[in-house]
Order: structure tokens, then sequence, then C-alpha cells
């Protein structure tokens, strides 16, 4: 730690993490008050305000002290991969150059976000229209799904840097740049998808309405909003199945119980069910954090759609193991048996059996519970066995970990936690209570 703080780039980069968020917060501020006028914009401004949290009791004030610490730690912890390099920071290597990050970060972190475009292909597509309180707060989870994964990549990359260069150079036949020019337009339609729910607060300001063409911009938005929503699904269609693609050029080193020629289509099915399962995680936290109504009967409905596609990829993935002859592979005492298992039993058939009984789904807590095993189990899980722990049996034990890794990714999670609660309380992302009926 001593030879990090003497160098000089420690300390450009540790005022430059202060000094940015100081200019953003001082600039907004001077926007909104040349914008909407000083009087006006001081008002408006007012209504943000921070206020120092009080002390509910000493149990939360620790917790909230011990997220604070990992936190900060993560983030001293990208500064110093940004100054010296993934070695410092990581156990990757040339031999094992996809790790944690890749497999849970990215791969989990994109699948996770799903439910975006299920649930506006639900509403929007196919006319569903009951479950449209649950659009706004699915479209934001992948929207900051999806900066997140950039940001995860961005730590990741060797030389992040480059990262522009694929929207530039265009490699054809590349599947890996197809993902990532997915995910980047797929980024700008879920902004574009969550942009009227910012223009709604915005609108408000009528010194703001007056200089900028806001109101058209929100009427143009919500008539051409079904474009956005059909792009969005064919774009999450393609990078959801693709990031199964990317494994299909090993079939030598990916363990025969996840290796297969159709892993674009378990990839996408999978995330088709956690896209479900995660609205359902979504609505139970924001409706403990908010203390809102929670739309109990729409979510035992999508755990029901939800056991539907977990008995499909079920299926699929059966049939499939069966007709490549790997069942032996389940029964040999490795890690890698034991894994897949656990994700099978856990992640899919537990939930499924779950969501598919009308009075198990009927039950919050079991609802919620089987939600967050096809998170975990189903999804997460399996993310980490195809890019990790499936290649460890032709690579052997090269690959864990290290502490430093697992911080980043709980940092990550902690600022989009914190990101979803200020857009959540400060922008119309739930409906009104009683707009709907609420249990």
């Amino acid at each position: 730690m001593g030879e990090i703080v003497a160098y000089p780039a420690f300390w450009i980069v540790a005022a430059l993490s202060i000094g940015i968020p100081v200019a953003f917060l001082i600039g907004a501020r001077f926007l909104a008050l040349r914008l909407a006028g000083r009087s006006q914009g001081a008002a408006a401004a007012e209504r943000i305000v921070i206020t120092v949290p009080r002390v509910r009791s000493p149990w939360k004030a620790l917790r909230d002290l011990a997220l604070i610490g990992v936190m900060a730690t993560g983030t001293a912890i990208i500064l110093v991969r940004f100054m010296f390099g993934l070695g410092a920071v990581t156990n990757l290597s040339d031999q094992f150059a996809l790790g944690f990050w890749i497999g849970f970060d990215v791969m989990s972190g994109v699948a996770l976000a799903a439910g975006g475009f299920v649930m506006a292909a639900t509403v929007h597509i196919f006319r569903i229209r009951r479950f449209e309180p649950l659009v706004r707060p699915a479209i934001l989870t992948a929207f900051l799904g999806y900066l997140l994964v950039i940001a995860a990549l961005l730590v990741d990359l060797g030389r992040p840097y480059n990262v522009w260069r694929p929207l530039v150079h265009w490699q054809y036949h590349s599947v890996l740049w197809e993902v990532g020019i997915c995910v980047a337009t797929y980024t700008i339609v879920l902004f574009v998808e969550f942009l009227p729910v910012i223009l709604e607060r915005v609108n408000q300001i009528e010194a703001i309405t007056r200089r900028l063409p806001t109101v058209p911009l929100y009427r143009w938005l919500k008539k051409v909003s079904i474009v956005f929503v059909i792009l969005g699904v064919v774009l999450s269609t393609l990078h959801q199945s693709s990031l199964g693609s990317l494994w299909v050029i090993v079939p030598q080193k990916l363990h025969p119980l996840w290796y297969s020629l159709y892993l674009p289509v378990f990839f996408w099915l999978s995330a088709v069910a956690v896209g479900f399962a995660m609205t359902i995680v979504e609505s139970n936290l924001s409706s403990r954090a908010f203390k809102r109504g929670l739309e109990q009967h729409l979510l035992a409905e999508l755990g029901q759609i939800a056991s539907v596609v977990l008995a499909v990829y079920l299926a699929a993935r059966f049939v499939d193991i069966t007709a490549r002859g790997a069942w032996p592979r389940a029964f040999e005492p490795t890690l890698q048996a034991a894994t897949f298992w656990v994700e099978i039993a856990l992640g899919v058939i537990a939930p499924m059996i779950l969501f598919a009984v009308p009075s198990l789904r009927r039950n919050p807590k079991v609802l919620y519970g089987a939600a967050w095993l096809v998170v975990l189990f189903g999804v997460a899980l399996n993310r980490l066995n195809v890019s990790w722990l499936g290649l460890l049996s032709y690579t052997g034990n090269i690959y864990s970990p290290s502490w430093m890794e697992l911080v980043v990714t709980v940092t990550l999670l902690g600022f989009g936690v914190l990101a979803f609660y200020l857009a959540a309380k400060y922008l119309p992302v739930f409906p009104e209570e009683g707009a709907h009926e609420t249990h």
C-alpha cells in the first residue's frame, strides 16, 4: 500500500474521483438555475434535499457503515486496477483470462436485466395491459443493469481505452463483436424507453418547458414507443443468445454437462425465465424500500408464466444431455457434477414446482423465494458454470477469484441499488398508490 500511495498518479486519480462528483453537482445546480430562473430553479433544487440519515437502530447503523466501507474499498480497488493493471487485483492469467467478472458481472448481469425486454414485450407487443404497472420498474432495472455491465466490462478489459473500437471497426464474423454492438445499442434503446419517465418530471417545471421542446419530445416518444420496444426485443434476443454462442467454440474445454451447440437457445430461454423472476424480486424489494403496495396478483401470474418457460428450458436441457450421452458425467464425484445438480435442482426444478402450484405461488413469501432461486441458482450459477467452473475440468484448478474481485462486484451492485433507489424516489417510476389494485 505504501508503494501505491507513493505514486503521483494515485493522488491524481483520488482527486479526480472526488472532484468530478463535486463538479457534477455544482454544474447541475448551475444548469437548473440558468434554465429555470434563479427563483424557480432554487425552488426546484430544494425538492432534492440531501438529509443526514438518522440512526434508526445500532444494527442498521452498523449495516450501513459496513456497506459504505465495502463500497469505499471496492472503489479504491478499481482505482488500483486502472493504475497497476488486472494482475494487481485479480487472479487472472494468460491461461485463464475470463474470470468471475465476465461470468457474474457481465454474463449474469445481462441475463438478470432481461426483465426490461420481457415485460415490455408482454405489455406492448402481446398487449397484456394489466402488467403495465410493472413495466417502468423493469425498464429502469434493465437500464441500470446494462450500465453496470458496461462499467464491469471497462474494469475487466485489459485495455479499456479501446472499448470504442468495435463501434468503428466492424468485424461481421465475430460473435463477440455482435454482442458488443447489441449491448451498446440496446443500452441506448433502454434510455429512450425510460426517457418519458424523466420528461414527466422535467415537464412539471414551466421555466424549462418554455425554453426547451421537452413536451413535444415527450409526445413524440409516446407515439413511437412501440418501435423502440420491438427494437429492444430484437436486440435482446440477439445478444442474450449470442452470449451462449461465445462458448460454442470450446467443445474440448467446456464440461459436457454444459457444452452444447444449442447453448444460444438455452441462454435465451433462461434469460426469459429470469426476466419474469427478476421482476418479482425487484417488485418485492422496492415494495419494502418504499413501503408501497405489492402487485401480488400480477406477480403470481408472472410466476405461472415463468414455470412454463422453466419447464421448456428443463426439457430442452435434458433432451440435449441425453442426445449427447453426457448423463454419466452427472454422477461422477466431481465439482462439476455437484454444481450441475445444484443448478438444476434449486435453480430450475424447485422454482418451477413452486411457481406452478396455485396455492404456493399465491403465497408472497414462497413466490419471492422461488424467484430468488431462479436468479441465484438457475441463471447466476449457470453462467458461472459455463464461464468458470465448467472449464476447470480441462484447465485444472488454476483460477479462483481473489477477494478484491468479489469486493468490486459487490461495489458495482451497491452502486446499482443506490441508483435505482434515487431514480425511484425522484421520478414517477411506480404508479400512484390506488391507481391499480394492490394486495
